[in-house]
C-alpha cells in the first residue's frame, strides 16, 4: 500500500539526514522505526506526510501510496491525501492543540476543513470519536482548553482526531515518550486495537525498542540516516545482526523477557 524507494532527504548544505531509505508497509501492517535522536527516523515520517522544515530537500526518491506518487504534481496528490488518508500524531498533542481555543473549536473545524459537513455534524463525529477513545465526558472535553486536561487525554485527542477519517496510514511520532507508565501502556493498547478495529497501517518512531517489539509487525533500525537492520521483533530482539541493535537492546533491561510473556 505505502512503498519508500531509495529516499534520501537533507537539511541544508549538511550530509544526507536520511540516505537511500525503502520501506514497504501493507495494508493494517505495523511497522516500527527504531533508533536515538539523530537517527533519521522522525524525517522518514514527516517526508511522508509532507511535513519536513523549509531548509529541507529530498535529493532523490519516491513516495508511494496505493500507486499514486505523493512527490509529484507539485505537492497535489499529497495534498488530497494528507489530513485523510495519510495522518499523524504527535510526541506531546498537548503542544499542537492552540492553547487558547477549545478543543471543540479546534476539533470541529478540523473535521469542517477536510469534509462537506455541517457544524453541528462535525460536533457529533467530533464526540463519537472521543468516546471511542475512552474519554469521559465528551461534552466536557469539547468545552475545555488543552491546560485543563492530562496529557493522557491530550494524547488520546490527538488520536481521535488523527483517526477521524479513517486513515490509510497512521504516523505516530514518539507518542508515548512524554506520558508516564500507566498511560504510555493504555496508548500503545489504543494504537493496536485502531489497527484491529480499522484495518489502518501505522508507522511508529520511537528510541524504546520494547514499545516498538511489542506493538510491531516488522521493525526497522535506523543509525546516522541509515538502515543498519530490519526484520520481525522475533529476529531483532534474538537474533540481532548489527552491533548497534544489539547496543540499543543493551540499553533496555529485561526486554527479552517481558517481550516473551
Amino acid at each position: 500500500m505505502l512503498k519508500i524507494k531509495d529516499l534520501t532527504i537533507q537539511y541544508g548544505d549538511k550530509k544526507p539526514t536520511v540516505k537511500n531509505f525503502n520501506l514497504s508497509v501493507k495494508k493494517g501492517e505495523i511497522v516500527g522505526i527504531v533508533g536515538e535522536s539523530g537517527s533519521g527516523k522522525t524525517t522518514v515520517i514527516k517526508s511522508i506526510m509532507g511535513a519536513l522544515s523549509y531548509n529541507s530537500k529530498i535529493l532523490s526518491g519516491s513516495i508511494i501510496l496505493d500507486n499514486e506518487e505523493l512527490l509529484s504534481d507539485k505537492g497535489e496528490i499529497l495534498k488530497k491525501n494528507r489530513g485523510k488518508n495519510i495522518t499523524m500524531i504527535f510526541q506531546d498533542c498537548r503542544n499542537t492543540l492552540n492553547p487558547i481555543r477549545k478543543i471543540g473549536s479546534q476539533y470541529i473545524e478540523y473535521i469542517q476543513y477536510h469534509s462537506n459537513c455541517s457544524k453541528e455534524e462535525a460536533r457529533k463525529k467530533a464526540e463519537l470519536m472521543l468516546k471511542k477513545m475512552k474519554l469521559p465526558d465528551p461534552e466536557n472535553i469539547m468545552r475545555s482548553y488543552p491546560h485543563q486536561l492530562s496529557g493522557g487525554m491530550c494524547q488520546r485527542i490527538g488520536i481521535a482526531m488523527a483517526m477521524t477519517f479513517n486513515p490509510k496510514i497512521l504516523l505516530a511520532d514518539e507518542p508515548t515518550s512524554a506520558l508516564d507508565v500507566t498511560t504510555q501502556a493504555q496508548i500503545v493498547q489504543e494504537l493496536i486495537n485502531l489497527r484491529d478495529t480499522y484495518k489502518t497501517s501505522i508507522i511508529i518512531v520511537t528510541h524504546n525498542l520494547g514499545v516498538a517489539s511489542y506493538m510491531s509487525d516488522n521493525i526497522i533500525v535506523m543509525k546516522d540516516g541509515d538502515i543498519v537492520e530490519k526484520g520481525e521483533p522475533e529476529q531483532i530482539l534474538n537474533f540481532p545482526n548489527s552491533d548497534y541493535t544489539k547496543l540499543l537492546l543493551d540499553s533496555v533491561p529485561g526486554l527479552e523477557e517481558r517481550h516473551a510473556l
